[in-house]
């Protein structure tokens, strides 16, 4: 009969039973009273009463009866720890038995059980077996110490077990060394300040010796081991891969991706010029195929290393396209990656392959995979120039199925076609506007009102299709919203004879039926364009736009290298560092690739660069939809105000032409009358002559003084409190314009890209003028210098103190939150003139008890006046806030 028996009992009281049994004087009762106490304890029965009763039971010869009572210390011990104290001395007599699996047992068991009082008595056997002749007992104990220093590891340093580990390194057994690497990086781990592990040449040829005697999960923490160390230079290097290249045929698929993250490090070492060079990129590939044939779970780890070994060394898999292939059995997750790793390796040799494939599986049924699959066409047209003509063709037919989300995807892609090769497929623009009815999805909405307003003057009914999606303008996403107030302006800069009661319409609904203060801002711009300067506003607005040249989804180059470093671990299958998903400092070491040499400068596949493209040129991203700057701008920081609402939202803006003659001018009107002063609300602060009112009060206050006091910056956001990234700064006023000047540190050890900025509602409405203009990348250890104007038109709230400010900053890692206070100088107009009725009745207008009166002595008003008296009594009255 089977073990099974002993978790058939539904007996009632049965301690008092097992307390006796376990008494008896007969072995094998004693025995099957023990298996029943740890078929109790499996099931989750307290069973710790019986714990002197158990311990009792280590004395004796039999190995399967001690197992047993060992695997119950260790289950209780922690529980039990003055009980466990008796267990000491026959942990000791065990450590000296004649077998060497009771010694083995013993150290093994004294490791596991995490008691501190226990610690001490368990110093010397652990000595002593650290040293012992039989190998399973030397490999039992190296492991052993890991765990000890765990526990206590001032008591491991003390007693010089680590010195003890370090030198069976050197051991002739290969299990033995195998396990001393293991413990030794386990404790390096939790201390990465400490160099434990101090390879050289000597120690690095001894765990070669020993990677081809050891058992499959023993070479992988050689290897590494080894992918920690930085050979002395590329003869070096070169020797070491030699040696590891024949792991890349082990059967254990952990072994070989150990040992490609070995490879692909030590190859940023050797000129791509040597012989062996080539050699080594063709013998990596057949492994990383074989990996392809294991179960899904297993490939899936496998495509997630292969996506990142494809990004850096692209030529590694250039041959092997059909290997990514989709199988019609393959889970979801699954063709996804392959999908992906297929288009990262598309190239002119291999494209009209890829695109058959494509073209396949957007006829699948699986509505996310075949979405996916009709992307992936848009990006091989952007990325292998000589195929966008068949991709733009391959996702016309696919148009002509009329499966809504198959139209819908191929609009939005199309869209990037048009942005990569204007004026050249504009063409099936007539096509594109038949399906107008059918899309329903924002995404696909908003690429074809992009394409409307992009090529307004190639349609001929253009203003009726945007007219067609402004009848439901509230009822729209925000992202249909801003890309329609966008169109429309357009149109009109294309069309203004036919269009002006259009573009009047999108703005109002924009500024003043919209709570978003995205489309809100934006329909101010447009309008504060379109009256004032519509020179600038086609310049603004019509602007050439950048051409994009590649997708958004390739790794940042730093992170790449990082992530190298930790192929077949789940940082590699996440795409992020250790760092981002590992709580606390314990196991978290960043790690590099060691430099190139002159001669092996990272290349990019021929196949996969256009040809004549400068090797410099950064490609420009195409934005996705989760980068937009709306989730920064609905962060609401503060309380909701409860007070009335500000009165600039008030105005009843259609009493008002706010596009003044701007229009006109635009169109050649003649009959233009601008309105009477009269017609002009107060707030909007400008006479109507000028445009439209100063909306954003970027011209009032210019007084004729160069500028003010300046306080040095100050950090407002540590490095420690924003994932790396500091913010110092200050706030001027020069020439009548308020300017927040920042410096942006990078003290992370990724590129910081993305940046936006917002501030919460304050006292006196200070927001920002313009967006936060970053330009390129911020590098790790780089800073960069931004003046950000500001005005004082933002939503009011009274703030404690009055001067308080609350920044949120987002970029591609975060959003961050400070506050600030900020100079109140820097509201002052710099020349302080006022017209004297206003004084008086502004005057008049402070209450009494706000007056306080006091003397000013000893002041001149005048030198060049020798006769004023030099003390004056002035009384003065002060304004409370």
């Amino acid at each position: 009969m089977t073990d099974s028996k002993y978790f058939t009992t539904t007996k009632k009281g049965e301690i008092f039973e097992l307390k006796a049994e376990l008494n008896s004087d007969k072995k094998e009762k004693k025995k099957e009273a023990v298996k029943k106490v740890i078929a109790s304890m499996t099931v989750g029965k307290d069973v710790s009463a019986l714990f002197p009763d158990v311990v009792n039971c280590m004395q004796t010869d039999n190995l399967e009866l001690k197992k047993l009572v060992y695997l119950y210390l260790m289950n209780y011990a922690k529980s039990q720890p003055d009980m466990a104290i008796m267990a000491v001395n026959t942990f000791v007599k065990d450590c000296e038995d004649p077998n060497p699996l009771i010694r083995a047992l013993a150290v093994r068991t004294m490791g596991c059980i995490r008691v501190d009082k226990i610690t001490e008595y368990l110093c010397e056997p652990l000595r002593k077996c650290l040293k012992d002749e039989d190998p399973y007992v030397r490999k039992t104990a190296a492991v052993c110490v890991a765990k000890l220093h765990d526990i206590n590891a001032q008591l491991v340093e003390d007693q010089g077990f680590l010195d003890t580990l370090k030198d069976l390194i050197s051991d002739s057994n290969p299990m033995v060394v195998a396990n001393a690497v293991a413990a030794l990086s386990e404790i390096a781990e939790s201390h990465p300040s400490s160099n434990l592990l101090d390879l050289n040449p000597q120690s690095i040829n001894k765990l070669l010796t020993a990677l081809n005697e050891c058992t499959e999960w023993g070479q992988i923490f050689i290897l590494d081991c080894l992918a920690n160390y930085t050979p002395k230079d590329d003869r070096e290097a070169q020797s070491i891969c030699e040696r590891v290249t024949p792991r890349l045929s082990h059967a254990n698929s952990a072994v070989v991706l150990s040992a490609v993250k070995v490879l692909m490090k030590f190859m940023e070492m050797l000129s791509k010029d040597l012989d062996y060079y080539g050699t080594l990129l063709k013998k990596l590939a057949p492994p990383l195929v074989t990996l392809l044939s294991a179960e899904p779970e297993l490939q899936y780890v496998a495509l997630r290393n292969i996506n990142l070994i494809v990004q850096k060394r692209p030529e590694i898999l250039k041959h092997e396209m059909k290997v990514f292939f989709v199988k019609y059995n393959d889970p979801i997750y699954v063709k996804l990656e392959k999908l992906d790793i297929m288009i990262r390796l598309a190239s002119q040799a291999n494209i009209a392959q890829v695109l058959a494939e494509l073209k396949e599986y957007a006829t699948e049924v699986d509505v996310d995979f075949v979405r996916k699959a009709v992307r992936a066409i848009g990006r091989c047209a952007i990325k292998v120039e000589q195929s966008a003509e068949r991709c733009v063709s391959t996702l016309l037919d696919l148009i002509q199925t009329k499966v809504n989300y198959v139209v819908q995807e191929a609009i939005v892609v199309i869209k990037d076609i048009f942005r990569k090769y204007p004026n050249k497929y504009e063409s099936v623009i007539a096509t594109l506007c038949e399906n107008l009815d059918s899309l329903d999805e924002p995404e696909a909405r908003a690429a074809m009102i992009w394409i409307v307003g992009e090529y307004a003057e190639r349609i001929d009914n253009a203003d009726e299709l945007l007219e067609s999606f402004l009848e439901g303008f509230h009822d729209e996403s925000t992202q249909v919203q801003l890309q329609l107030l966008t169109a429309i302006v357009k149109l009109f800069l294309k069309k203004p004879t036919e269009t002006q009661e259009l573009v009047q319409q999108v703005l109002s609904l924009a500024t003043q039926d919209s709570d978003n203060p995205d489309l809100r801002d934006r329909g101010y711009i447009y309008w504060r364009l379109l009256s004032t300067d519509p020179v600038a506003a086609k310049e603004v607005v019509l602007a050439e736009k950048p051409l994009i040249s590649e997708e958004t989804d390739l790794i940042e180059p730093t992170l790449l290298d990082e992530l190298i470093c930790y192929i077949g671990t789940l940082a590699s299958v996440y795409h992020k560092p250790p760092s981002a998903f590992v709580e606390g400092g314990r196991g978290v070491v960043h790690k590099s690739l060691p430099p190139r040499t002159a001669s092996n400068e990272s290349v990019e596949s021929p196949e996969t660069a256009p040809a004549g493209a400068p090797s410099n040129e950064q490609p420009d991203v195409i934005p996705t939809q989760g980068d937009l700057l709306g989730d920064l701008l609905n962060l609401d920081l503060g309380p909701p105000v409860s007070g009335p609402p500000l009165a600039t939202s008030s105005v009843q803006m259609g009493a008002v032409d706010l596009l003044g003659g701007g229009l006109d001018s635009l169109i050649g009107g003649p009959n233009f009358v601008a309105p009477p002063a009269a017609a002009v609300p107060a707030n909007l602060g400008a006479p109507m002559g000028s445009g439209l009112s100063d909306l954003f009060d970027l011209t009032s206050g210019v007084g004729t003084l160069s500028g003010s006091y300046v306080a040095p910056k100050a950090v407002w956001l540590p490095a420690m409190k924003a994932k790396g990234l500091e913010i110092s700064g200050t706030f001027t006023r020069q020439v009548g314009s308020i300017s927040m000047d920042l410096q942006l540190t990078n003290k992370a050890l990724q590129v910081m890209t993305d940046f936006a900025i917002q501030f919460n509602r304050n006292s006196f409405g200070l927001a920002p003028a313009a967006p936060l203009q970053v330009h390129a990348p911020l590098s790790p250890n780089q800073s960069v210098e931004i003046s950000l104007p500001l005005n004082t038109v933002g939503s009011v709230m009274k703030m404690e103190p009055l001067n308080n400010l609350q920044v949120a900053v987002k970029n591609n890692i975060d959003v961050f939150y400070f506050s600030t206070l900020y100079p109140l100088h820097i509201l002052f107009v710099e020349d302080g003139k006022m017209d004297r009725q206003m004084f008086l009745a502004t005057w008049k207008d402070i209450p009494n008890e706000n007056e306080a009166q006091f003397q000013i002595r000893d002041c001149p008003l005048n030198a060049a006046v020798p006769e004023v008296s030099s003390a004056r009594s002035v009384p003065t009255r002060v304004p409370g806030l």
